[in-house]
């Protein structure tokens, strides 16, 4: 395997304590060295990193890859290609495919399709149910066996208070956690957006922040119960933060959750084509009524936002995900109360979360943690989320300044959802490396 050599970056490993200018060299698909000069060896690529970061690969525990059964949608190949353009070298696919991930066979074959044909590195998460369903457990010694990294119906929440209890139980013999999309399907109750002052002028129905605080705080106690893993899935709301930090400061480490880019950056006002807060972005040709914007759990309102960032800063959120969640145009052209939930976002993420630096709200090594080392952490997977030498080459490079416009059209997701279509954004994924292997680059970043 080819050798190469980043030279000049700014290396970024919150893994190691590392933040420093230097180069660094990949031999035999592994990191090889991190010095303040090397030279190029002997057939050795050089990426000239001046002005760029190198930082682990980022990994991203909650995304929707679509394959088997939606790839009208997304499959394995675009969807693992856009997490590459995104910086992403590690992706965790939701089980909400056709079938659903509840069996050994259907694991196996996404397993064997990524393979054969991602760009990136997959992991697959198994059902809680079978057939997501919330009526009976799936066989979940057979799911770890075969390789999920945890267990989670995604979309639809486990609403039985017992069958969740049971779910923590049994999870915990294999040490994985489960994912809950956490929303009381009562207070749900057929809602299309966060109810508020926004929901309320446009008429449409509202989800209240109850919805996922009340099933947050019934988790939390079932956790605290069954000493199983929980994780809260795409926070959104100031009360499920203040229940998590509460958790944990009484010591309940088994209880971990994540944000996500659009619950970072945006909120229910762009609904309406508005934005409040300094780090939103103005799309083009907004109008009220934007379909792209809805997404579930809904984009709630700025102090909710305020609150999300805080929670990063803090330590309470453990990681970002994206819940990229790709969908075909007819999936959105529709009444907003028919359309399909859900934002593409692994294109996008980079640039979004950027805007938190540039306004000073995070600095630079927290979010790089927050999408490397913190994640690895979850995943209990040594190898990952660090430049330590040794370990599989997974970098991604990025230039900080780079403004860029959003182009839904020029994603390589099959999803052009996004409701920031037309955005200038500052932050850009130069390269992303995979083992050792570039799988994406731009061309500023192209190899001498």
């Amino acid at each position: 395997m080819r050798q190469l050599l980043i030279k000049g970056g700014r290396i970024v490993d919150p893994s190691q304590g590392i933040d420093q200018i230097g180069d660094l060299l990949i031999k035999n698909g592994a990191v090889h060295g991190i010095e303040n000069h090397i030279d190029p060896p002997d057939s050795c690529q050089v990426i000239d990193a001046s002005g760029l970061i190198v930082s682990p690969g980022f990994i991203d525990l909650h995304c929707h890859l679509r394959e088997p059964g939606f790839e009208d949608k997304e499959t394995i190949a675009t969807g693992t290609a856009a997490a590459a353009k995104g910086g992403f070298t590690t992706v965790c696919a939701m089980p909400n495919t056709n079938p659903t991930m509840d069996t050994w066979a259907t694991v196996e074959y996404v397993l064997r399709k990524a393979r054969d044909e991602a760009s990136v590195r997959v992991l697959p998460i198994g059902c809680v149910t079978k057939g997501s369903l919330g009526k009976e457990l799936a066989e979940m010694g057979e799911l770890a066996d075969a390789g999920v990294i945890g267990f989670s119906d995604d979309g639809h929440p486990v609403a039985n208070a017992n069958l969740m209890r049971q779910a923590l139980s049994y999870s915990s013999a294999q040490g994985l956690p489960i994912i809950n999309h956490c929303e009381e399907p009562d207070l749900f109750d057929g809602g299309a957006m966060n109810e508020s002052w926004v929901s309320n002028r446009l008429g449409i129905k509202g989800i209240p922040n109850s919805a996922e605080d009340v099933m947050v705080s019934r988790d939390i106690s079932l956790a605290e119960l069954t000493g199983g893993r929980y994780h809260v899935a795409h926070m959104s709301t100031t009360g499920a933060l203040d229940l998590v930090r509460r958790a944990k400061e009484r010591g309940m480490d088994n209880v971990t959750s994540e944000v996500t880019p659009h619950h970072l950056t945006l909120t229910d006002e762009t609904v309406l084509g508005q934005h409040h807060g300094d780090t939103a972005f103005e799309p083009l040709n907004a109008s009220a009524y934007d379909t792209y914007a809805k997404v579930n759990p809904p984009l709630r309102v700025e102090a909710d936002r305020l609150a999300m960032i805080q929670g990063l800063k803090e330590g309470t959120i453990d990681f970002i995900a994206t819940d990229h969640a790709p969908h075909n145009r007819t999936d959105k052209m529709c009444t907003f109360q028919q359309a399909a939930f859900g934002i593409s976002v692994l294109e996008t993420a980079l640039g979004q979360l950027m805007s938190l630096v540039h306004q000073d709200h995070i600095d630079l090594p927290l979010l790089i943690e927050k999408l490397t080392s913190g994640p690895a952490k979850f995943l209990g997977k040594a190898g990952m989320g660090t430049l330590r030498v040794g370990v599989p080459a997974d970098i991604t490079i990025v230039d900080p300044d780079a403004e860029w416009v959003v182009d839904a059209d020029s994603f390589l997701s099959k999803g052009k959802n996004t409701p920031i279509d037309g955005a200038t954004l500052k932050g850009q994924v130069a390269a992303t490396i995979v083992g050792g292997e570039i799988k994406y680059q731009a061309s500023s970043a192209e190899p001498k």
